[in-house]
Order: C-alpha cells, then structure tokens, then sequence
C-alpha cells in the first residue's frame, strides 16, 4: 500500500514501502550482478562473499542498485492503485533504508483536471462550395503556364522576359559565400533577387556584361550581408520570351486523358468541388475543436509544453534531414536561433496540448469507447495511411499497438461528436479566413 497526497500545482506526493523480503532479493540479485566490480585482499576479484563486500565497503554498498531495481515496479504499481495520470518523471527522495527495508517518497506532475464548456453545437463559418468557371478557367491556365516554352530574342529585354545569366557578388572587393550562380534563369518583374537587381537588368540584350550594385536589406537572412552594398558582375547569355500554347483540343490532349477542352472542364469543375468539400470538412472540424477548446478551462503545467516543444523541434529536425539540412543551419537562415525558434513553437505546442485534454475530458464526459469494429477500421486507415498492407500490418500488431490505436479511434469518435454537432453561421468561411 502506498500513501498519497495531493500538493499544490496539482502534484502527487506518494509515500511508498518496500519490504524487507522484496530488498534483500534485490540486495542478492545486485551483488550477484556487481560483486565483481569490488577488490577484496585475500580473494579472487568476483570472488569475495557478499558478506565480506558489505563489511570492507559497507552495509549499504549494494544499496543503490537494488533501490533502481525495485523502485519503479513499486512506484508503478502506487500510481495504478491510486488512478493517477502522470505526465513527468517522479522526483524521488529515500526516506530510509536498511536491512528492514525501504520507505520512499514520489512526487509528480499529474495530468491536469479540465473543466468542459459548451462542446457540442460549437458556431462555425459556413462553407462556401461553389467553384466557377473562373476558378476552371484559372486552373486550365495555370496548366497551359506548365506548358511554356522559353524563346531566344535579339531585342533588348523588357519586364516579363527570361535572362539567362552567369553572375558573381562581391562585397567590399571580396566574393561571398552563396553570390556566384552560373546558368541562372531570372524572369524580369518576379522579385525573386534582391530588389532593385532586376529592374537594372531591364534593356540588356544577350551577350552584354552588366555590373549591377544593391544594397542587401538590413533583415537579410545572413547576417554578415545584411545591409551591405554589393557588386554584381553579370553576363547574359540570352534573352527569351515566353510563348504559351493555344488552349485548345491539342493542349487537352497533351495535358490528359480528355480529347476536348469541354470534357476537361467538366471532369476538372467535378474535382475542385470535391476538393473544396473535402477542405471544408477539415476546416469545420478545426473550427469546432477550436471553439471547444477556447470554452474549456484547464492549467497545463509547463513540462506539457515542454515535452510539446521537443517533439516539435524533433519533427522539424527529422523534416529538415530530407532536404540535407541540420537545425543550425536551418536557424541561420532563418536569421534566428533554436532557443527562439522553442520560444516561438509554446504558444502552438501549449494549444496542441490543451486540444489533446479536452479532446480526452470528451471521451470521459460522453463515455466513448472504441469497439473491435472501430478498431479494425482504425487499422485499415493507418495501414493506408503509411502505405501497408493491412492484413500484414494488423498480423505484426501487439497488445500495445492494438491499445494505441484504439485510443486512436475513441479520438476520432470524440473529434467527429464536436465536429458532426457544429451549427454553421451565416458568415462564409472565406470572410472568416
């Protein structure tokens, strides 16, 4: 039996007794795995008795490891006993021990109480499923764009043309790191170099060498540039002139499966409304999660957040591996540092947590449960999810993953209640955005 304690900041305190019988096992199994780290005069090294161990380096020499072997069994079983949900590691402190025993004391964070406000019937924007013909249009655009073809000009170059050049930036006479690019495609008008590079490479006809000097602004990314003036030494080695396709059967047939523009239309319009639907039903239940959780009322103790923090940094780190960035790199760029960047991630990572206890405080509100149905389809889904097949995947499964996608789907239960039970307002959801 383990006594408890309710502290303040919502802590547990746990007093916790462990028998003479269960520590001296623990003594035993501790000097039959660390007796041969000890030299006793007299005997082979990993020979000497225990007895003849405790005397020369004293009675509790074994005392520590047989502690870290019994304590958590001990500590897991009080936190069971007493239905506590920790979120921290304990802090421990030894209130004796010896040959009778061990008397020790567990303090820790407890998941924090959350107080449910109106959950069900949360207003949402109402949203707008209409797509034009416009939007079609625009797409069947952007497509023909895909198809552009880059055409050499003799003329002098005007806004909207394409250069291809071979630069290289100095600052002060010196070259810098990242300012010397050969082959480079620059359309004129598109603001993607330094402002005021472009508008100087206006009129330059190809083969021309042209200095071009900016400033760097003063927030630039990298900080040794920031601010500084800078020399570019350009050679355009062409002029072209983008010409775009007819949008016709042609295109359609080169772009597609459809033979005209007409059936393109009609099979594009059919996508972009599922596509919309499918966004207003992520954006509805987003909406709906948010306003449970801005009606609900819970402190969440700093170590949450904390926790919240590291995971999302490691999901950024793991994210930023893909395209062969580290962090610090990353940070650099950025004109920041990992400390500020965790700075920036709380308020995120503290609504991130909230949305998990209230999404929980649901579950235990309504009774939600996950039945072998819904758990057979949860693993159909995450199978799907992460490309798997699911009869291989569910075979591999054990108690646990089981356990964890069952919760996993008492989630989703909880998460489609609030959503399914929103009432859409008047307000579109695009004014709303």
């Amino acid at each position: 039996m383990a006594q408890f304690e309710m502290l303040e900041g919502n802590k547990a305190k746990l007093t916790i007794e462990i028998g003479a019988d269960a520590f001296e096992k623990a003594l035993q199994e501790a000097y039959r795995k660390t007796g041969s780290r000890y030299t006793v005069q007299g005997f082979r090294k990993g020979k000497a008795p225990r007895k003849i161990i405790e005397t020369v380096y004293g009675e509790g020499v074994f005392y520590e490891d047989a502690f870290d072997a019994l304590w958590g069994a001990a500590y897991d079983a009080a936190v069971e006993e007493h239905k506590l949900i920790p979120v921290d590691r304990p802090e421990l402190d030894i209130n004796k021990i010896g040959k009778d025993g061990v008397e020790f004391t567990a303090t820790v964070q407890l998941q924090p109480e959350v107080t449910l406000g109106a959950y069900k019937g949360i207003p949402v924007p109402k949203a707008d499923l209409t797509v034009t013909d416009e939007d079609v249009d625009k797409a069947l655009e952007d497509e023909r764009e895909k198809q552009a073809r880059f055409a050499d000009v003799e003329r002098e170059a005007a806004e909207g043309d394409r250069l291809l050049l071979d630069y290289s930036g100095s600052v002060d006479g010196e070259k810098f790191e990242g300012g010397t690019a050969e082959d480079q495609t620059l359309v004129l008008g598109s603001h993607m170099f330094i402002p005021g590079f472009e508008e100087q490479l206006i009129g330059v006809k190809a083969g021309e060498h042209r200095d071009i000097t900016v400033t760097f602004p003063t927030e630039y990314h990298a900080e040794n540039l920031a601010g500084k003036e800078a020399v570019f030494a350009c050679d355009v080695k062409a002029v072209q002139v983008k010409e775009l396709p007819e949008i016709d059967d042609d295109l359609i047939g080169d772009i597609s499966e459809f033979d005209t523009v007409a059936e393109w239309k009609a099979d594009k319009k059919e996508k972009m409304t599922a596509e919309k639907k499918r966004s207003s039903e992520v954006a509805r239940e987003n909406a709906a999660i948010k306003g449970a959780c801005d009606n609900a009322t819970v402190a969440i103790p700093d170590v949450m957040i904390d926790r919240q923090v590291d995971y999302m940094v490691q999901d950024l780190t793991y994210r930023l591996s893909g395209s062969g960035l580290d962090m610090n790199t990353y940070c650099q760029y950025l004109g920041t540092t990992v400390e500020e960047m965790r700075k920036n991630f709380r308020p995120d990572a503290e609504a991130r947590v909230k949305m998990q206890l209230v999404i929980d405080a649901v579950i235990k509100a309504e009774g939600i449960t996950a039945s072998d149905e819904d758990l057979a389809a949860e693993i159909e889904r995450y199978a799907e999810e992460n490309g798997l097949v699911a009869e291989d995947f569910k075979a591999r499964l054990t108690d646990g993953d089981n356990e964890y996608l069952r919760e996993r789907a008492a989630v989703d239960k909880a998460v489609r209640l609030i959503a399914d039970s929103a009432v859409e307002t008047e307000e579109s959801a695009k004014e709303e955005a």
